[in-house]
């Protein structure tokens, strides 16, 4: 009696798990199919999405175009320009110096570039990572008619020729990518390699990124590269490269959704820093005032709703770029795209918060 009577309660919640059941993986590519259909028009720009939950792969698939020219389809190998996606990357390779002690994060400017103006001295390497330093925007001090592009040490020498911040470092948040491109060069200094190179040694070959590479035009090459593009009133029009492309560590780093698989899974085990500096990454910047920023180290913080979140958009000539993470439900989107229009956040946040709400895993 009693042995039918467990299975009588087995099979009740049997039906009821069924009622309630995760939403499977077919249903999860049929949404990603609706909400990026624009990305899979006959001839257009395309895109590449990823979806990790629990560790493994639920989906990996892309849509449209590479290449408008030959023309080539995107494929998961398929590597586009990160833009400020880029910048988790730069924090990393800081971290991986902190960790062995070539660095702190307390270290000014001035020590690393002692001709630097004064104010460099107030600057350390914690207000860069967290954009709360007040340098200068350095897109602002290049001159309008500008088409040479300029790199991490032209963003150098336009900074040591101004003499003020926009505010005293550490009393506010401002984005800023000319505090990545000095990580960058402060990462040169440091480990004796050129930037690029550090991130291939200590980044990506470790982590198996084969097709992942800092771009450096005439000595590297991007393997099954996707060009970039915008829309005008005549068509798609190609729009790879402008003035800043060639600057590192704010955004000059290509991958694919086959590589940024790998790069997710070493941040959940903490592969190349120690937990503890991980932890650090994903720590709110606190401000001299004690007001919280919603930034860590190349993350921003801001939950969705009552669900934690940690994620980065990039953006520039051609492309637009997410990942997005939700620690608690063990939960990462990425999407890449060789087009510049789309809001990728919310794209990511709709995929997101319909797998949690389907999976029941809030």
């Amino acid at each position: 009696m009693k042995r039918t009577r467990t299975a009588a309660l087995l099979c009740l919640a049997l039906v009821a798990w069924s009622c309630w059941a995760p939403k499977t993986a077919s249903e999860k590519e049929e949404l990603v199919d609706q909400l990026l259909s624009d990305y899979a028009q006959p001839g257009e720009p395309g895109a590449s999405v990823l979806i990790v939950q629990n560790g493994s792969t639920v989906l990996k698939k892309s849509f449209g175009l590479a290449s408008l020219e030959e023309p080539r389809a995107c494929t998961p190998t398929t590597d586009f320009r990160l833009a400020s996606v880029t910048k988790q990357f730069t924090a990393m390779a800081v971290l991986i110096l902190v960790s062995d002690s070539k660095l702190s994060l307390d270290d000014r400017l001035t020590k690393f570039f002692p001709d630097f103006p004064a104010y460099g001295a107030q600057i350390s390497i914690q207000h860069l990572l967290t954009h709360t330093s007040g340098l200068l925007d350095y897109e602002s001090l290049m001159p309008d008619t500008q088409t040479v592009q300029i790199h991490d040490k032209g963003v150098l020498r336009l900074l040591m020729s101004v003499d003020s911040t926009y505010f005293l470092p550490g009393s506010e948040f401002r984005y800023s990518n000319s505090a990545y491109a000095i990580l960058s060069l402060i990462v040169e200094k440091v480990s004796g390699q050129s930037f690029a190179q550090f991130l291939r040694t200590h980044i990506f070959d470790p982590l198996g990124m084969k097709n992942t590479v800092a771009y450096e035009q005439g000595i590297s090459v991007v393997p099954e590269r996707a060009f970039g593009y915008t829309r005008t009133d005549s068509g798609w029009v190609f729009a790879d490269q402008s003035s800043t492309s060639a600057v590192l560590g704010d955004g000059g780093i290509y991958t694919s959704i086959e590589d940024m698989q790998m790069w997710d899974r070493s941040l959940s085990v903490g592969y190349l820093v120690p937990l503890y500096l991980l932890r650090k990454a994903w720590t709110p910047a606190t401000l001299n005032d004690g007001t919280q920023t919603d930034y860590g180290f190349g993350w921003f913080l801001d939950p969705y709703g009552r669900y934690p979140r940690q994620y980065h958009t990039g953006s520039t000539y051609g492309f637009r770029t997410v990942i997005m993470r939700f620690p608690v439900q063990r939960l990462s989107i990425v999407i890449l795209t060789n087009r510049n229009e789309g809001d990728l956040k919310t794209l990511a946040n709709d995929i997101g918060f319909d797998i949690i709400k389907k999976t029941g895993t809030n």
